[in-house]
């Protein structure tokens, strides 16, 4: 059987469990009450505040459009953990290799000492496990290392994500068809839909017990992001469009990437 860990939970769910942060850093304070330099907090003053400065300066440099301001910063943000992305993404897939590679043995380890709970038997089997571990130069804890550019993301996107809500001006300013302040089902059905494609996107090259396991995500992530999206202003589903945009490409590229690298090693 798969032993599970938090960390597995957490390459697995990651997305959600941005979205459990996000609220539960909500119930600190008032989510729509105006960031300025008198309010409270570290993370406020330093990560919220911030960005919501960042915010009206770009969009003054852009004949005051907030609009094009969440773009610019949504991009600069993924550019910024981009490198971070596609190294989780490349240790991922050969993590996902290696296993394929070494199930067929551990399969018949485990059916070895099925059913056998003694402490003596345990202890080969676990020897047995770790001498098949380095056979085939399998580590694996490295999959918590995966979690690091997740965990890296998350002062940034959730501080940019209350910068967004606690600008004031933001709501004042109109973005293509829409106010910035006011719900959009436009960009919210469209925030929904990149996010599907974007879960699809994810699946590419995964086999078909890990397509079903993953499959999950494929709806419970744009299901949350239109449940919030609903009610919130426009200028969210906004910044999660554009920042879903850029994790299907940027997946593609690190997918492609991969099977280059890998090809390149087995004509070696």
């Amino acid at each position: 059987m798969e032993k599970r860990s938090v960390f597995t939970f957490f390459k697995k769910y990651g997305f959600i469990a941005i979205i459990l942060l996000i609220f539960l850093a909500g119930c600190s304070g008032n989510i729509n009450e105006p960031i300025d330099e008198q309010t409270t907090g570290f993370f406020n003053h330093y990560f919220v505040y911030n960005f919501s400065l960042l915010i009206k300066f770009l969009a003054k440099l852009f004949n005051g459009s907030y609009g094009l301001s969440i773009i610019i910063i949504t991009l600069l943000i993924r550019l910024a953990v981009m490198p971070f992305m596609l190294k989780q993404t490349r240790s991922s897939l050969e993590m996902q290799d290696k296993m394929k590679d070494i199930k067929p043995e551990m399969d018949e380890i485990q059916k070895k000492y099925k059913g056998k709970k003694d402490k003596e038997s345990q202890t080969k089997m676990q020897q047995e496990m770790m001498a098949l571990y380095q056979k085939h130069n399998f580590n694996p804890l490295a999959s918590f290392a995966g979690c690091l550019p997740m965990l890296i993301q998350f002062p940034i996107l959730i501080g940019f994500y209350y910068a967004i809500r606690r600008t004031p001006e933001i709501a004042a300013h109109e973005f293509l068809w829409t106010n910035l302040g006011q719900q959009d089902m436009i960009l919210t059905i469209t925030a929904v839909v990149i996010y599907f494609i974007q879960s699809k996107v994810s699946l590419i090259g995964l086999d078909e017990q890990q397509r079903k396991q993953m499959a999950i995500m494929g709806y419970i992530s744009p299901i949350m992001i239109g449940v919030i999206s609903l009610n919130a202003p426009a200028a969210l589903p906004l910044y999660w469009t554009v920042g879903g945009v850029f994790i299907i490409f940027q997946t593609l590229i690190s997918k492609r990437m991969y099977l280059k690298h890998k090809k390149s090693l087995e004509t070696k």
